[in-house]
């Protein structure tokens, strides 16, 4: 097909690789409707992974058949098409290494997790991580940067995951359908990626501890952000929160880490773009292993 005309200041990427992401199944489901203004998503994906095909004007220090990777935004939906058009800040080249069904399966989960733990958190070698939700496609890139910081890493994920997330370098690993949170002893940092019951795990955390959320209770929106957004202010033991937009410094380190084997691929399945429906259908059942990834070309 030709190639799409852009405006200045952009670039255009020819899409490769997109992958499946948890907000998009709960804006599609209407779970969002109090943040979004009752808009339901009219496009799917968030991330890609593709190659330079064309340069707007006034756009310099980037080269066509360059490999990249990106976000179009944690609320802009529209990466699994052929192409996306975007500003040179969403982008950078991403790790030689790897495939681009590879690349994207870390793009959310590393950009989410260095922000978290070495940004927020300021995870430090030797410390205690706790990581729920940790064979999800955020979780089990934070347990390999949990490893990759110095930090004892115990890993909350479903019962057929354990030895997964063992093999991600987890140095514990827990059933959290058997394992009541007061069974787990105390962390220097808590990283939730589930949502749920944030009281329970805030409680595990030991003086001078951290605990970031980077997800709430769908189920029960106002009562969870208002616990999240209270205890970033209240009480000597604050959760971090933050709003994930990575652009390209983000992005360039994430390459560094892939490129040098900090991290590696979390691939569940690849899907070609007619699958996409089936691919959503997939990561609602739950049990999935890292992610859900969209060959679009």
């Amino acid at each position: 097909m030709p190639v799409p005309d852009i405006k200045s200041g952009e670039v255009l990427v020819r899409v490769h690789a997109t992958s499946v992401n948890g907000g998009e199944l709960a804006g599609r489901a209407g779970k969002m409707r109090l943040l979004t203004g009752h808009r339901f998503p009219q496009r799917s994906g968030i991330d890609f992974v593709g190659e330079i095909a064309a340069l707007g004007p006034s756009v310099s220090g980037i080269r066509e058949g360059e490999r990249v990777w990106g976000f179009l935004g944690r609320t802009t939906f529209g990466s699994a098409a052929e192409y996306v058009a975007v500003r040179p800040r969403q982008i950078a080249p991403a790790p030689g290494n790897l495939t681009p069904m590879q690349a994207v399966s870390l793009l959310a989960g590393g950009t989410t997790s260095i922000v978290a733990l070495r940004d927020k958190a300021r995870l430090k070698p030797g410390e205690r991580l706790l990581v729920r939700g940790a064979s999800g496609g955020v979780g089990s890139v934070a347990v390999q940067f949990g490893k990759a910081f110095g930090a004892h890493v115990t890993a909350l994920a479903g019962p057929k995951n354990l030895d997964f997330v063992r093999g991600l370098g987890a140095d514990e690993a827990f059933d959290y359908k058997t394992t009541h949170p007061s069974e787990l002893g105390t962390f220097d940092v808590v990283m939730d990626t589930v949502g749920t019951q944030h009281p329970a795990y805030r409680r595990l955390l030991a003086p001078g501890g951290r605990m970031v959320a980077i997800a709430f209770d769908i189920e029960n929106i106002l009562s969870s952000l208002s616990y999240i957004v209270g205890s970033t202010v209240h009480g000597s033991r604050r959760v971090r929160v933050f709003s994930g937009n990575p652009r390209h410094e983000l992005f360039a380190d994430l390459t560094r880490y892939a490129q040098n084997g900090d991290i590696r691929p979390v691939v569940d399945t690849v899907h070609p773009l007619a699958s996409i429906a089936a691919a959503h259908r997939a990561l609602e059942v739950g049990g999935v292993r890292g992610k859900h990834v969209i060959e679009v070309a």
